[in-house]
């Protein structure tokens, strides 16, 4: 992986990790026409960049992430992370299979698009409830745990995008889409800092020599690109989902599920 391809990648990163299209979809999809091979290295790169744009998430909400009076924040979202935790020990072999099968990927891209084509009229009565009362502190540990077996499923269907099932997850328990959204963000944190601290380790285990002095450069380069992109990304996902709701998103998520089926079959992709 050279400069110009790990700059690209974190951009790719930085602007889908908190949109409700699988950022983990988009590197699979983008690596193949980048000319990038599936390394070691490259793993340990798409970790590096995706804690670092997780990182955004802490400096935009660093209020609500350094107010240690309010306890509960904090044990909600552990309540809310354990079920990814538990799954994501028990399904790891079959969690690396489905990653590398670009074909699953995709049609739960499309899953997931029509999904969200419905999402804004589901729940539409969420606004309006939430209109009346300030539900940012309504979040129950209840709800905290559903959430995260919300986010399971983004486990269960590589492509689905932990953001997505996060946030669906949230107004299934009748929360706003803008406390959804924000609950979504603030579980990111402790979910991939768990997820990313047991890759690197493993990447560490079985191939140290990543970790040269080279290979670092190019990684400090990945995540400042994708953590000043992803501060970008969260304030337009906002204004975006707040105007249009989220059938744009959905949309977007169906035609490149459906372009991606398509290279695949004609072996453009593989």
């Amino acid at each position: 992986m050279n400069t110009i391809q790990s700059i690209l990648i974190a951009i790719i990163e930085g602007i889908t990790e908190f949109l409700p299209i699988s950022s983990t979809a988009h590197m699979k999809f983008a690596n193949p026409f980048l000319g990038i091979e599936n390394t070691p290295f490259v793993d340990l790169f798409e970790i590096v960049i995706q804690m670092a744009a997780i990182a955004s998430v802490v400096v935009i909400y660093y209020k609500r992430f350094f107010d240690f009076k309010h306890y509960s924040f904090y044990l909600k979202l552990i309540v809310a992370v354990i079920p990814a935790l538990i799954f994501g020990a028990l399904l790891k072999k079959y969690i690396d299979a489905a990653l590398n099968n670009l074909w699953v990927i995709a049609i739960v891209m499309i899953a997931g698009g029509v999904i969200l084509l419905f999402i804004d009229k589901l729940f539409k009565s969420n606004e309006a409830a939430n209109n009346i009362n300030n539900d940012a502190d309504e979040i129950s540990y209840q709800k905290s745990f559903i959430i995260g077996c919300f986010q399971v499923l983004s486990i269960l269907f590589p492509g689905l995008s932990r953001s997505a099932a996060t946030i669906v997850g949230g107004m299934s328990q009748k929360l706003s889409k803008k406390t959804a959204l924000e609950f979504s963000f603030f579980l990111a944190v402790p979910t991939m800092l768990a997820a990313s601290a047991k890759s690197s380790l493993d990447v560490y285990k079985s191939n140290p020599e990543v970790f040269a002095a080279d290979n670092l450069i190019t990684l400090f380069i990945g995540a400042v690109v994708a953590f000043i992109v992803a501060l970008v990304s969260v304030q337009f996902f906002i204004k975006i989902v707040q105007k249009m709701g989220f059938a744009p998103f959905g949309w977007y998520r169906i035609v490149l599920g459906i372009t991606i089926l398509i290279l695949l079959y004609t072996n453009y992709l593989c």
